[in-house]
């Protein structure tokens, strides 16, 4: 299999990596015993040692395994923000034997309960907050076991000003089946030995069910830590590195590059449980953090935040992230702060982040970069899967190490899913690609997402790109609209920036001399904010349902 990519290589990397021989556990406890006193974790100024971590870690494990029964191959929830407990309890869970479920803290009771009941999830860890919406799995006997922790627990003492209410909430009477973490902590067990392989189930993160109920990836220690590895050995990030942690750990873009990554090379991750710009700027400055991993909504906000000045993001020497396309304004002026080129890549659920990223010394824009190490992307016919002659437009299919073994529970999800090609296992992604000559992969969007304006096609990222240059724009996200001439329209759906108007007639003005007549939007909704996944990702189904059903009401 021709691999275009390797002529645009990052400088010193090989072509492929051996697959991991130790255990996510093996990797904290390495960290631990080279580093004990170092600060693994900083939460609003209080760090939290890797040896101090490593002890809570030992003793949460062994009241899992001895007051709630977890064994070996059992899927256990973790239902919060990100917070020092986050990392202590997936820890935890791992070394027990059991298998890390991370659920979305933003879930509502009946889409928490749905992955309580598919995954066969009997024990669990949640933030305080979210009790009420476990109370029916309590009552109904579904949870078994729950271990509540506090975020001010983590908090030094006294705790800075102006924190959410949620963060500094004392702890509260809890109902019964469930356990304060404090508690579970000075139980006085200790984690009994498991023999655990790299090729075990460790995790199984949920995919968002933007095309019907959410699915379990099943992902072993081989398949996480080689996607850690597409990381901080594609950026050449180790020890001495300081993570800003705010993309949320329930999701893999936090899981792993706020959390394992930092975790594998014994480096420091400052953690942010809830996304605000202010606070994110404060602390890349106080802490000088020089590894951010994050989604483009977030590197937007942060550089609309008034004030913003060259100093506040001096120490950062790299910003990676996926989600969505930057767009090409934001990116000029987040080099003008840094010096810095965004590096998109592209990743899944399925993959447990990167199956490609930029190559450092040579990015391109608009563009997810190429395949990470021992990655085959093919681009295919969607209906065929034949396929596709390089710089065709198809579906983009994924092999690699990262890729999970499989759905939980989903022998058609699995069968719909995979195929073979040359003998290797390709993923299905569902996402439209092309190559170009280089072997850069270029997202043009989901394979549903599509708009047909009179018969011809607009992908919406690209006009969402384009609106991006709009000095009034904020944010925006393009969706079809019915037409009873041109069977479709785009509508652009955005945010302002402060202070500023804009009419449907002006913008379409705008947006004529930049784009073809087919792909201007004819209409403009202005909203107070676009909805969003807790990864930061721009819920644009959610929109387009929204605008189908107000059309057919």
């Amino acid at each position: 299999m021709t691999r275009l990519h390797h002529q645009v290589w990052p400088k010193g990397r090989p072509h492929d990596v051996p697959p991991a021989t130790i255990t996510l556990d093996d990797s904290l406890r390495a960290a631990a015993a080279r580093l004990p006193d170092k600060a693994a974790i900083v939460f609003y100024g209080r760090t939290t040692s890797y040896g101090a971590l490593n002890d809570q870690v030992d003793r949460l494990a062994g009241h899992l395994q001895q007051a709630c029964g977890v064994q070996k191959g059992d899927r256990v929830g973790i239902y919060m923000q990100n917070a020092p407990q986050f990392v202590a309890a997936f820890y935890a869970i791992i070394r027990a034997g059991g298998v890390a479920v991370p659920i979305n803290a933003m879930n509502m009771a009946s889409e928490t309960a749905y992955i309580v009941g598919n995954a066969g999830i009997r024990c669990l860890v949640a933030a305080q907050e979210l009790l009420a919406q476990l109370s029916p799995l309590l009552t109904g006997g579904a949870l078994e076991h729950v271990i509540a922790a506090t975020y001010a627990d983590a908090l030094p003492d006294p705790a800075p000003a102006g924190l959410p209410d949620v963060l500094t909430a004392a702890p509260a009477a809890l109902p019964h089946g469930v356990t304060a973490w404090a508690d579970a902590l000075a139980s006085g067990y200790a984690a009994q030995p498991v023999a655990l392989d790299p090729g075990d189930l460790c995790v199984m993160p949920y995919t968002s069910g933007s095309t019907g109920r959410g699915k379990g990836c099943r992902h072993t220690h081989q398949s996480a830590l080689h996607a850690a590895r597409c990381m901080y050995d594609w950026f050449g990030i180790g020890e001495s590195d300081v993570y800003l942690s705010a993309a949320p750990m329930f999701h893999v873009v936090g899981l792993q590059a706020g959390m394992v990554v930092p975790i594998a090379t014994g480096a420091t991750s400052v953690i942010l449980p809830r996304w605000d710009r202010a606070v994110a700027i404060r602390l890349i400055r106080e802490f000088r953090v020089t590894a951010w991993p994050t989604v483009p909504t977030a590197v937007i906000d942060l550089l609309n935040q008034p004030g913003l000045n060259a100093d506040d993001l001096r120490s950062l020497r790299v910003v990676w992230g996926g989600g969505i396309a930057m767009p090409d304004a934001v990116a000029d002026r987040l080099r003008q702060l840094t010096g810095l080129e965004f590096l998109e890549g592209y990743g899944m659920t399925e993959t447990i982040a990167p199956a490609t990223a930029n190559p450092p010394h040579r990015p391109k824009r608009q563009c997810v970069g190429i395949p990470v190490f021992n990655t085959d992307i093919v681009i295919a016919d969607p209906d065929t899967h034949r396929p596709l002659p390089q710089g065709d437009t198809g579906e983009i299919l994924i092999a690699g190490p990262q890729v999970m073994q499989g759905y939980w529970n989903a022998p058609q999800a699995d069968a719909d899913s995979f195929l073979q090609i040359d003998g290797k296992r390709f993923l299905r992604s569902g996402d439209l690609g092309r190559l170009d000559d280089q072997g850069y992969v270029y997202i043009v969007d989901r394979l549903k997402r599509m708009i047909n304006a009179s018969g011809y096609k607009v992908w919406p990222t690209e006009v969402e790109a384009a609106l991006y240059h709009h000095p009034a724009i904020a944010e925006a996200c393009v969706i079809g609209a019915t037409d009873s001439y041109r069977g479709e329209t785009v509508k652009a759906v955005v945010v302002l920036k402060p202070g500023a108007t804009l009419r449907a007639d002006d913008l379409a003005a705008w947006a004529h001399d930049r784009m073809a007549a087919y792909k201007v939007p004819r209409l403009l909704q202005i909203v107070d904010e676009l909805p969003k996944s807790g990864a930061g990702k721009v819920l644009w189904r959610a929109l387009q349902e929204a605008e189908t059903a107000s059309r057919t009401a």
